[in-house]
């Protein structure tokens, strides 16, 4: 991973390049995304020679003059060069068009975020997500409005979160499947992608999926289409009422980038009643992408920018973690970690529980 510490050792030339795109960094977006959905990345590139101008407007269905202020602002955003008065695609254009990564990046900041960003600075000043409420109504979390969602935000939204998590299950399942567990509950099992996952791999496992009714509905939906009814039950809760007690009698306690959706406070609050709901036998496994456990500056990139996500339009209070920082409320809540594995699917850490 880059060093954030060091010294600063770009030019001044350099540094007022970067804070013109930082200024521009809306429309230079728009630009982006643009030229991609036009599908002009697209055509060029299936295009060996490149496109011109006249070109391009005419295969993407759009005037000349959009054309034009597209493919200029591409050259800046180093998607596109010009040769011999042609466009051709760059490897930056490249990835904006193809990767998997980088797709569910952009929709998830352009459907989920875009509007609601412009009220980062008071969704910091008053502690809840500002951006949120004028995006897309007053909802405490945007949690609790997943289900009202308009369709294209709330499939980016899964699209975001699915791509992390469910990149990872083949590695994960073989760890947790370690002990041989026969009960699993699943804490904010989402749509119950985990859980289907469990059930497809042990045919004897059992999983409960602790979340919100709204969000319990998808998850139920899901398991019926699967045939796993049987095996996998749910459990509504609402994690942020303390006096909510977690069920007992569970080998394993598995939280996938769950935690980041909660402030210190509230972490160390749920990680202490599923401590009171375990064993000494239990395990409790906790998913993350830590932001200093990231091999690449763009994944760590990445997530420092998911954290203001969580500022204007989650909740307001939480943020992608630091690995040490996780650590602390770990051992805050009473349990400690025995094992951890890292370099997991997309740069994710499991960490291993258990009670002290």
């Amino acid at each position: 991973m880059s060093n954030f510490y060091g010294n600063d050792k770009k030019s001044a030339v350099d540094a007022k390049t970067d804070a013109q795109k930082i200024a521009f960094a809306p429309l230079m977006f728009q630009a982006a995304k643009a030229l991609r959905d036009f599908g002009i990345l697209k055509l060029l590139l299936s295009s060996k020679k490149g496109l011109t101008t006249g070109e391009v407007a005419r295969k993407a269905g759009i005037s000349k003059y959009g054309a034009t202020v597209l493919l200029e602002a591409g050259l800046s955003l180093e998607m596109v060069y010009l040769e011999d008065d042609r466009f051709k695609l760059t490897k930056t254009g490249l990835f904006i068009e193809r990767d998997e990564m980088t797709r569910a990046n952009m929709d998830f900041a352009n459907d989920i975020n875009y509007k609601g960003a412009f009220y980062l600075q008071e969704s910091i000043k008053e502690g809840k997500p500002v951006g949120l409420h004028k995006a897309f109504g007053n909802w405490n979390t945007i949690y609790e409005a997943l289900a009202e969602l308009p369709g294209d935000a709330r499939k980016s939204w899964f699209g975001f979160d699915h791509f992390y998590s469910d990149i990872a299950f083949d590695e994960i399942l073989k760890i947790v499947f370690r002990s041989k567990p026969d009960k699993i509950v699943d804490l904010g099992g989402n749509t119950g992608k985990f859980a289907i996952a469990c059930a497809s791999f042990d045919p004897d496992v059992n999983i409960t999926i602790m979340d919100l009714p709204g969000q319990l509905k998808n998850a139920i939906d899901n398991i019926k289409r699967r045939g796993f009814e049987k095996r996998i039950d749910t459990y509504p809760v609402n994690f942020l009422n303390d006096d909510t007690v977690f069920p007992k009698g569970y080998d394993v306690f598995w939280l996938s980038q769950f935690l980041d959706c909660f402030s210190e406070d509230e972490i160390v609050s749920i990680l202490k009643r599923a401590k009171d709901a375990m064993t000494n036998d239990s395990e409790l496994f906790i998913l993350e992408t830590f932001w200093d456990r990231q091999k690449f500056r763009a994944s760590t990139y990445s997530l420092h920018a998911t954290s203001l996500y969580f500022t204007c339009m989650a909740n307001g209070n939480s943020r992608m973690y630091h690995s040490e920082d996780m650590k602390k409320l770990i051992g805050e809540s009473g349990l400690y970690v025995a094992g951890e594995f890292r370099n997991i699917g997309l740069g994710h850490t499991l960490l291993r529980c258990k009670t002290e």
